[in-house]
């Protein structure tokens, strides 16, 4: 039986393959075919034309993929591409899109060795399609926010200034658990310290000293979907300095969330959070972007970035991020996830973001 909204991301993708006349796309991404099929495995390949949907899988997975797909299901005793290949025959496809910025080097010359077949590799198409979210992955990801920002408030209860990074670390991917998320959605940040300076530090096996800044980002997978959201709190006193720093901060992500809203573009909302920090002289502080999409992965389409014409549309489910970070000092980060809605946005990180000494 045809999963209804299954059925309409198949039919939004067939749409923009009609206007590519292109006769059939091969996805092999997973992340992609379990948006378009259901299937949760480690091991699959989805063909899509215009009348059929064939699930490619292997043995393992015979009796889990009709349970949680509603396509064809085939399964493969041999590389899957071999028996998407003995399809494709079948049905006389000629020409086959194919996932061009997810494909590996050798699938890609296992396609090209199939007889009669014309390939035309395209990019992000089914990403474009998966930046507006249904209501259901809106809940979905506002279960996985709400159970992120609980995990925190708990470890956080168990916090010593003996700890190091790393046991921290493991107290919020441990409480991610108890509360019964799939798992971290990506490695989780603690940095202290000078290490704050650092977006993406890697927990190190270190005390977390008193009079320090501590930043932690973290997101937990729920069902599938992903959740985003960091914090930087003051592990006892912070100088003068630092509370204006993170003032700064504070208010460009408060003026990038206000900015974001159906038919603003991308840019415009990267430009609202730097036209803060520019007023506060620390723009050259901000070295990335201000936020991203997320869902089914942590970092999907759009990018919040400078040169990202993009605009934003009800639905589509992103994170405001900016931060600052000086060499040897250290740095400060907040980050919430962010849903657009038909006159603004909802945030839905429910963690406080005024700082908090802890």
């Amino acid at each position: 039986m045809q999963n209804p909204e299954l059925s309409q991301r198949r039919e939004r993708v067939l749409a923009l393959l009609k206007e590519e006349r292109i006769h059939a796309f091969l996805v092999t991404a997973l992340p992609n075919v379990r948006y378009l099929s259901g299937f949760t495995g480690s091991n699959a390949a989805l063909l899509l034309t215009p009348d059929r949907a064939l699930l490619f899988t292997d043995p393992r997975y015979q009796a889990q993929a009709p349970r949680e797909s509603d396509c064809e299901v085939k399964i493969a005793t041999g590389p899957l591409l071999q028996e998407v290949g003995k399809w494709m025959k079948r049905l006389r496809l000629g020409t086959l899109g194919f996932e061009a910025n997810r494909i590996r080097f050798a699938e890609h010359q296992q396609l090209r060795e199939l007889d009669g077949l014309r390939l035309k590799g395209i990019s992000e198409l089914v990403e474009r399609v998966r930046m507006i979210k249904s209501p259901e992955e809106i809940a979905a990801i506002k279960s996985s926010v709400e159970l992120n920002a609980a995990a925190l408030a708990e470890a956080l209860r168990h916090f010593q200034q003996s700890m190091t990074e790393v046991e921290l670390a493991a107290e919020i991917e441990y409480r991610m658990r108890r509360l019964g998320a799939d798992g971290p959605a990506f490695e989780t940040i603690v940095a202290s310290g000078e290490r704050t300076a650092l977006p993406h530090a890697r927990p190190a096996n270190r005390p977390i000293e008193a009079n320090q800044l501590l930043l932690v980002d973290m997101g937990a997978t729920v069902a599938g979907y992903a959740s985003d959201m960091t914090r930087t709190y003051a592990a006892g006193k912070l100088s003068t300095k630092w509370k204006r720093r993170y003032r700064a901060v504070l208010e460009s992500q408060l003026a990038a969330i206000d900015a974001v809203r159906p038919g603003v573009s991308c840019a415009a909302v990267d430009r609202a959070a730097r036209a803060v920090l520019r007023g506060y002289g620390m723009e050259k502080l901000f070295i990335h972007s201000t936020g991203h999409g997320l869902g089914l992965e942590i970092h999907e389409r759009p990018r919040i970035g400078r040169k990202e014409a993009t605009k934003l549309e009800l639905g589509m489910t992103i994170t405001i991020e900016p931060g600052i970070y000086q060499e040897g000092e250290g740095g400060i980060r907040i980050e919430d996830t962010v849903c657009v809605t038909s006159n603004g946005c909802t945030v839905l990180t429910p963690t406080p973001k005024e700082l908090i000494v802890l």
